[in-house]
């Protein structure tokens, strides 16, 4: 019978399926242009929420949400790539790499977002505090990061792949269901601590992450229509 073990919460599954729907709204608005504009400038609000929550919640959320659980180290990396690890049942060393990089450009994106002016169809909440040639430089670095961001989306989808494929690890059904399924015979490739390590995921927390988003989604709402 296998062992089920509650890794990911729910709200980092909402953070994550939401920062999907995000990301691909995002993309497909600045591509239609024009009136579709305003709902880049939506997306990309959201985006800026669900980075935020994500932050604090790596700080106060359970067991495999918080940062402190999966910070990879040099040892751990090499470890891992050598094959010499355990198995884990968060965020692998070189996964976590992966995620901090694609948050790093996501921050990077709406940030940059909100100094942007087109002077045509679209003005950033924060671009009237900057000059023409700050604004300017900040909209080319939001443009061209977007290729770096796909290129970090398509790596992510290509290592979901990889595990399925060659590993038999199916990575998406944790982050639907929030458990990982390990069959008694898999259980000796992880630390016995390790397995110990169920995430909380009941009514505290998730109260406590909605209260957490909320107050993002007002304190933002209030700065980007001030």
């Amino acid at each position: 019978m296998k062992k089920i073990i509650r890794v990911w919460d729910l709200p980092i599954r909402l953070f994550h399926w939401l920062l999907v729907l995000c990301i691909l709204g995002s993309f497909i608005s600045v591509n239609i242009g024009g009136n579709a504009i305003q709902w880049h400038a939506y997306f990309g609000y959201s985006i800026l929420c669900l980075l935020i929550f994500r932050i604090i919640w790596g700080f106060v959320g359970s067991t495999h949400a918080r940062f402190t659980s999966f910070l990879p180290n040099k040892k751990s990396i090499q470890d891992y790539l050598q094959g010499k690890s355990s198995r884990v049942l968060g965020h692998n060393p070189v996964g976590v790499l992966s995620v901090f990089a694609l948050l790093f450009v996501l921050c990077v994106q709406v940030a940059t977002g909100l100094f942007v002016d087109d002077e045509i169809a679209f003005q950033g909440p924060l671009a009237k505090y900057v000059s023409s040639s700050v604004s300017s430089f900040l909209s080319e670095i939001h443009e061209g990061n977007q290729v770096v961001i796909l290129a970090l989306i398509t790596i992510h989808i290509a290592a979901i792949w990889f595990y399925k494929k060659f590993k038999g690890e199916n990575l998406i059904k944790p982050m639907i269901s929030g458990d990982k399924e390990i069959d008694p015979s898999e259980e000796a490739k992880y630390l016995p601590a390790d397995l110990g390590r169920a995430s909380k995921d009941g009514g505290l927390q998730r109260g406590l992450a909605l209260v957490i988003l909320s107050v993002i989604a007002v304190v933002v709402g209030y700065f980007i229509t001030k």
